[in-house]
């Protein structure tokens, strides 16, 4: 793709989640969704692959049906209560509409269909961009609504850490084991947003940290599958003993910095007297673990086969830059001890 056409692409990105971040309006925030969906299903397609171009079709037509419903909804609100002010009160039928479409944008369970399918159909770099900057307009929004939908919003999360948690478990392809985990992920952040919105934000930067650092990790591989993985001890060992340490990091063990959001978050369940749901979380953790001790086995413990079709690569010198790679993966690992400093910065 151009350079040119690249960056106007990258621009219109940045520029349609800010339009979203910075609205008060309904019709507004919608616009800069809408800015941000036809920004990057170029980006999708720009290697005009058969599995990129469904995959941003499939995305276009999703988006676009949760576009519709986030309109309606707010619609509906407008015509109910006779404001578009998105933090005004809005009636319950209008924001349990708008709930359900940007839960839709998101992927978050049971309307998460779409998201293993398309992260499949793309690049590593491109699959980042979906796991991380997709999620900050919809989840802005959904920290704006001033209605309470806590009940809504727990079912959602705990549909998305129950199937996150088992849709995983049988996956060979490191892509949809990525998707799998966004959705998990997100239901971690949606389960707590109605009680503290700052745990949210700070679960969402984490998340976004370590998804880079094990996304790079993949990119740097060049691994799209778990065998791929299983010859990289030869080829980069420094690689094979940094990945087990970030997936570990992002299933939440401790002492590494993924454990930081986990705990936080059990802790505000408790305090709310949710005692069984904090209990099904902490459960579901274990089922997202698996998943990534998966990876650690075929990446770390698992001997390349010895066949003339699949011999051990030889230790090429990467084109790749290592300092975001670097930047990430010590913000994954080190920064369980800054919890006190993080949460009081979160939380004034």
């Amino acid at each position: 793709m151009n350079p040119r056409i690249s960056a106007a692409l990258l621009f219109a990105l940045g520029l349609g989640t800010m339009l979203t971040f910075a609205s008060s309006h309904w019709v507004l925030a919608w616009m800069g969704l809408e800015i941000n969906t036809l920004a990057i299903i170029p980006i999708m397609a720009r290697h005009f692959h058969p599995r990129a171009v469904e995959a941003a079709t499939k995305y276009f037509l999703v988006q676009a049906s949760g576009a519709a419903m986030l309109l309606f909804g707010s619609v509906t609100n407008a015509w109910l209560t006779g404001a578009w002010n998105i933090a005004h009160e809005a009636h319950p039928f209008a924001i349990t509409l708008i709930s359900l479409a940007l839960a839709l944008k998101l992927g978050l369970a049971p309307v998460h269909g779409w998201m293993p399918e398309v992260m499949q159909g793309l690049d590593l770099l491109t699959g980042l961009l979906l796991a991380s900057w997709q999620k900050l307009a919809p989840l802005a929004l959904l920290l704006q609504i001033q209605t309470d939908t806590s009940a809504l919003l727990i079912a959602l999360g705990t549909a998305s850490l129950l199937i996150g948690g088992w849709g995983g478990l049988s996956q060979t392809q490191t892509r949809k084991i990525m998707a799998y985990s966004s959705i998990s992920h997100l239901g971690w952040m949606i389960i707590v947003m109605s009680y503290m919105p700052s745990i949210t934000l700070l679960t969402l930067a984490l998340y976004i940290t370590m998804t880079a650092s094990v996304f790079l990790t993949f990119l740097a591989c060049k691994a799209g599958s778990l065998n791929k993985l299983s010859t990289e001890q030869g080829a980069s060992p420094m690689k094979t003993a940094l990945m087990p340490l970030l997936l570990l990091s992002l299933g939440g063990l401790p002492p590494l910095s993924g454990f930081m959001p986990k705990w936080l978050i059990l802790q505000e369940l408790t305090k709310q007297d949710l005692m069984p749901l904090a209990t099904l979380a902490a459960l579901t953790a274990l089922l997202s673990l698996f998943f990534y001790l998966r990876i650690c086995y075929a990446m770390a413990l698992t001997m390349a086969p010895n066949l003339p079709t699949g011999t051990t690569p030889w230790r090429l010198p990467s084109s790749q830059h290592t300092f975001p790679l670097a930047l990430t993966a010590m913000g994954t690992l080190l920064m369980l001890p800054m919890t006190p400093t993080i949460l009081a910065l979160a939380t004034f």
